[in-house]
């Protein structure tokens, strides 16, 4: 089984990376040095318009720890990869299952049964625990329009058929996202996802959540030997990886959205950590990324229990379970691929 090895994050926006010998070293704006060894690194992710140098993006490729830039604002920029891994039959049979638009639709609709389910999950647990604070009949009502359009969408076979479903469920599970709100209610108003760019503070931490869960899904089904740019539901498009995407669907609500909502009612985050820009873009300040990924990196290391294999292990190791099991049904090992439906 993989371990859950550490995540590095450069934060800084002047700060440059570097390798000596086996480390990497940030300098910083002010000149002063960290170093961290590359033995105990999974991934690292640069929000520094600097950069890092060419021997350390090299080492990382080799190694196969994962480099990924973002702007300071965090958007993605780009991610080193080492050399493929696994066989490259495996990768044929990806792109030929890409390349028909039926055989796509029975693998992407997995993903979507297992998006709603666990949003269906969401919504009924808060529900259950906050029944006299919240609209609980709304939300139920919610949960099964989600259940409902959930048997329609293993019958689906047209990809087109399924995106409309897929839309129409996600914008009736948003309707309602509100109301899982508790506290800081007036500070943090959502009536409605906005991505490019977030418009509230609600949607600039979902986005941002949702860009460190991509990388993840990314780098776990490179580790498998898939190939992360050619998806099933999310079709080819240059710079776009589209099968990362398409895995993340199914884990958005119990690895992002779950978090958010929980920083908000705990009090974890606060409106501080959050400016307009120019273009009413609102977006993390310093604070609130480093708020946020110290959240990040705690719910990843929090243990459960798989709902498919019942093994233990710790939730930022589910993307990489579900890139295996998803590499084994490619291969023929397993009938259907078996999403992550949390219970």
């Amino acid at each position: 089984m993989k371990h859950l090895l550490n995540t590095l994050f450069v934060l800084s926006e002047d700060s440059y990376l570097s390798l000596e010998n086996e480390n990497a070293v940030i300098h910083a704006g002010d000149g002063t040095r960290k170093m961290l060894p590359l033995l105990g690194l999974e991934n690292i992710f640069c929000f520094s318009y600097k950069g890092a140098s060419p021997a350390l993006a090299g080492e990382c490729a080799k190694r196969g720890i994962g480099l990924t830039f973002l702007t300071p604002t965090g958007r993605f920029l780009a991610r080193v990869s080492g050399r493929s891994q696994g066989n490259v039959l495996l990768r044929k049979k990806q792109y030929r299952i890409s390349d028909n638009t039926a055989e796509s639709c029975l693998v992407a609709r997995c993903f979507i049964f297992g998006k709603l389910y666990n949003s269906r999950w969401c919504l009924e647990r808060i529900a259950r625990d906050h029944a006299m604070r919240v609209n609980a009949a709304l939300l139920k009502d919610t949960s099964q329009f989600l259940a409902e359009k959930s048997k329609q969408i293993l019958t689906v076979t047209d990809l087109d058929t399924l995106r409309g479903l897929e839309g129409e469920t996600a914008a009736r599970y948003f309707s309602v996202f509100d109301q899982m709100i508790i506290n800081q209610k007036k500070m943090f108003s959502f009536s409605g996802r906005s991505r490019r760019p977030p418009l509230d503070r609600v949607n600039a931490m979902l986005s941002f959540g949702y860009r460190l869960l991509a990388s993840d899904c990314a780098a776990a089904l490179e580790s498998v030997g898939l190939d992360s740019y050619v998806g099933f539901m999310h079709r080819d498009r240059p710079g776009r990886e589209s099968l990362a995407l398409d895995l993340m669907e199914e884990l958005r609500s119990v690895l992002v959205d779950r978090l958010v909502i929980t920083m908000i009612n705990t009090r974890e985050i606060n409106a501080k950590q959050f400016e307009r820009m120019e273009n009413d873009a609102v977006l993390l300040n310093d604070s609130g990324h480093r708020t946020f990924i110290k959240a990040w990196q705690t719910h990843k290391r929090e243990e459960i229990k798989h709902p498919y294999l019942h093994d233990k292990m710790q939730w930022g190791l589910v993307p990489y379970v579900q890139a295996l099991l998803l590499a084994r049904y490619l291969r023929g090992d397993l009938d259907a691929y078996p999403p992550f439906l949390w219970k």
